[in-house]
């Protein structure tokens, strides 16, 4: 029986690879400058496995040599401090090589150069909306306060440098090729998580407060834009489209989009003609 459940262990072990080496399902091909994140779980990916083949072979080869055999007894062994070293060690170097490439890369992620663009992304249920600066280059404040149909971003009024911000609710968000953009998120309801598995691009909107990262797009495209935290029952329709385009597309695709100004006067005319 005990060599049976080695063997077993050993088959295990060989398709476990085998699946990998055979499987579809590799990473989306990378369209931003994020490549350090695939390394990062490359890396893990090798440190976890080598482990897992080291352990399953480890168990395989107790399982036989152990086995139970008659006129043998187990041997009691209270303390060996070799092994505690030797496992206390290995840990922590394994550990420390996990983690520390994604610190790094992690500051990386959160350091965003001068020359970005801010372009503010605001996840509701169940859709994304998006804030752009406008020719001042400067993006209004917000309030949660000042949400509203009209207004479903919360963009503040009285502030003069959001009259100009271009907003694009529920559609597409374009972006030129080739250029950083810094992301402003928030969220004026529950948490979200805006992902775009090309971009390598992932991070929490949190109620309350704003988060950031920046990525530079590296190739033209449609890319899915997902959120990857449960927020509701229609968290599988939370779906839009990030389009990354020439610089030429992009300015004539900005100067079709409409500002606060204008769609706060629209929204005012019709209220005045209900």
């Amino acid at each position: 029986m005990a060599i049976a459940f080695a063997i077993g262990l050993v088959l295990l072990l060989g398709g476990s690879v085998l699946f990998h080496v055979l499987s579809p399902w590799w990473m989306t091909p990378i369209a931003s400058n994020w490549g350090g994140i695939d390394g990062t779980v490359l890396l893990t990916f090798w440190i976890t496995g080598i482990g897992y083949i080291g352990i399953l072979l480890f168990v395989a080869y107790c399982v036989y040599r152990f086995r139970h055999r008659p006129g043998q007894r187990a041997a009691y062994q209270p303390e060996n401090n070799k092994l505690e070293w030797t496992l206390a060690i290995g840990t922590t170097v394994a550990v420390a090589a996990l983690l520390g490439p994604g610190l790094f890369v992690w500051y990386e992620f959160v350091t965003v150069p001068k020359e970005s663009v801010e372009v503010e992304i605001l996840g509701q249920q169940w859709q994304w909306s998006y804030r752009l600066p406008g020719k001042d280059g400067k993006l209004g404040t917000t309030d949660p306060r000042y949400v509203s149909s009209d207004n479903p971003l919360g963009l503040n009024p009285n502030d003069p440098n959001g009259q100009d911000d271009l907003v694009i609710e529920a559609g597409d968000l374009h972006l030129a090729v080739g250029k950083p953009v810094k992301v402003l998120l928030r969220s004026t309801d529950v948490i979200h998580d805006f992902y775009v598995p090309e971009l390598r691009a992932k991070m929490d909107l949190v109620p309350g407060l704003e988060t950031y990262f920046w990525f530079t797009p590296a190739k033209t495209g449609t890319f899915e834009v997902l959120c990857a935290a449960f927020c509701g029952v229609g968290h599988p329709q939370m779906r839009g489209s990030i389009v990354v385009e020439s610089e030429a597309s992009y300015r004539e695709w900005l100067e079709k989009q409409q500002t606060f100004a204008e769609l706060s006067a629209k929204a005012k005319k019709a209220s005045l003609t209900r």
